[in-house]
């Protein structure tokens, strides 16, 4: 099993550009441990966490002039993690988590390319409930509605790791599950608002999904 083909490339944000190494395609896999395969991720699914998609253009974007102030993040599901490295150029205090075993090798890396500080990182699973990550004024997210099932495991996940009064920022493609996430996330006190990104010039196809964003008094 040959180790898998790597892409570089430069994404402006404004004046700021993120350099980022990523796999250079879905069709990659290198799991020669089954170390993922042991984690239920299967050969598929692999390369997921590896590509930039628009839902996590749509975030970085969109965080790049939020006022986040002295906020700490979360980035749950970071993948590439695209905001959480420009969020960490902006010395924002930001952490970053994911399930995949190959998720912070790339953000180590990826870090480095940029010459920031380490972005603190730590791989567990929305149904964990041994983590060390602590709770958050602000956590934020992309495309993480894949299956129903995860409606209840991310809102529990949110509710673990959020501070009384807290933010959450989640792009969405168009999955159809934003309303159920609203209605889990309402009964611990959030108010949900639904909103289309302003301008998506950057992607290269029109982006039918929702920011949607959710807020707690505390």
């Amino acid at each position: 099993m040959t180790n898998p083909r790597l892409s570089y490339q430069t994404i402006e944000f404004g004046k700021i550009d993120i350099h980022l190494c990523t796999l250079r395609n879905i069709q990659e896999f290198h799991d020669p441990n089954d170390t993922a395969k042991n984690l239920g991720i299967s050969s598929a699914t692999w390369p997921i966490f590896g590509v930039v998609w628009p839902s996590s253009l749509v975030l970085a974007h969109y965080m790049l002039d939020y006022d986040i102030g002295a906020k700490r993040t979360l980035e749950i599901g970071c993948g590439t993690a695209i905001s959480s490295l420009l969020l960490n150029k902006q010395n924002i205090d930001i952490t970053a988590t994911d399930y995949h075993p190959e998720v912070e090798k790339f953000l180590v890396r990826n870090t480095h390319l940029n010459g920031d500080n380490i972005i603190p990182f730590e791989r567990t699973n929305w149904g964990d409930n041994d983590d060390k990550l602590g709770r958050f004024d602000l956590i934020i997210g992309s495309d993480l509605l894949y299956e129903d099932e995860h409606i209840t495991l991310l809102s529990e996940f949110i509710n673990a790791h959020s501070n009384p009064q807290c933010e959450v920022i989640i792009v969405d493609p168009g999955r159809g599950r934003k309303n159920k996430l609203a209605k889990n996330l309402s009964e611990q006190g959030y108010k949900a608002t639904f909103s289309k990104p302003i301008n998506t010039d950057y992607l290269e196809n029109e982006f039918k999904g929702r920011i949607l964003r959710f807020a707690r008094k505390g």
